[in-house]
């Protein structure tokens, strides 16, 4: 799989996180940058899966000499097992790559709600005035890890992310030793601006992600209206794990 040295690894989920990062990124006026579309779909049929393929599609940022600066990655939402399987499929394509001597730096940015992160030594209040933006770098340290550690927050020891996708992207990354760096984005839980608040962690993820990469985010380009949920709704397995 052809990929820039920088490349943003995103899932296309059902709120529309990676669609909201993805849109407002485009090249700055000052570059050369254009902007190319791909797509994959890879068989998973090697571990007894015929219904579903690892599919996505792919955006890269071409300069004017046709070299790859940046690639988004978005990636089909799968629920497990498919979702390990179909994960291990494509970073496996990325690990072999067209050139092995130039392995890719991934950024994986999600956005995660204070419940879930556990061990938190700021817990990020209703009225909170900044997104809070963790940076967790995996790997080899990179030229972009230096430059994206100094824009985020370092996460306390006892940081736990509750967060299914993550943990099984860190799990991967870490066997394969692929470069990564993860932005966590943490939103309040509180329900009277939950909306606003995940809108204002999109956009401190995207300005890091733009000025890190020679890109431009523009806000206004931001669409974000995320399904309201019941919080009586909750799937019956995961009780078992309380």
């Amino acid at each position: 799989m052809k990929l820039a040295p920088v490349t943003v690894f995103m899932f296309r989920d059902s709120e529309g996180f990676a669609s909201a990062i993805s849109e407002s990124l485009h090249p700055n006026p000052s570059s050369s940058f254009t902007r190319l579309e791909d797509s994959f779909e890879l068989s998973l049929e090697s571990y007894g899966i015929k219904d579903h393929k690892a599919s996505g599609n792919v955006l890269h940022y071409v300069d004017n000499h046709g070299i790859y600066k940046v690639s988004v990655v978005i990636m089909q939402h799968y629920d497990p097992p498919v979702l390990a399987c179909a994960l291990n499929e494509v970073l496996n394509k990325i690990l072999k790559g067209d050139d092995p001597s130039t392995m890719p730096t991934l950024l994986v940015p999600f956005l995660v709600e204070s419940s879930k992160v556990k061990g938190n030594s700021k817990s990020l209040k209703s009225d909170e005035s900044k997104a809070l933006t963790y940076g967790i770098q995996i790997g080899q340290i990179t030229d972009i890890m230096q430059t994206l550690l100094q824009k985020t927050q370092e996460p306390p020891s006892s940081l736990r992310i509750q967060h299914e996708n993550f943990a099984c992207f860190l799990h991967f990354v870490r066997v394969m030793k692929l470069p990564t760096f993860f932005l966590i984005g943490q939103t309040s839980q509180y329900s009277d601006n939950k909306s606003t608040k995940q809108h204002e962690a999109i956009c401190e993820i995207g300005e890091i992600l733009a000025s890190s990469t020679g890109l431009q985010f523009s806000e206004d380009k931001v669409i974000w209206n995320p399904k309201k949920t019941s919080k009586e709704i909750k799937e019956p397995w995961r009780e078992l794990y309380g």
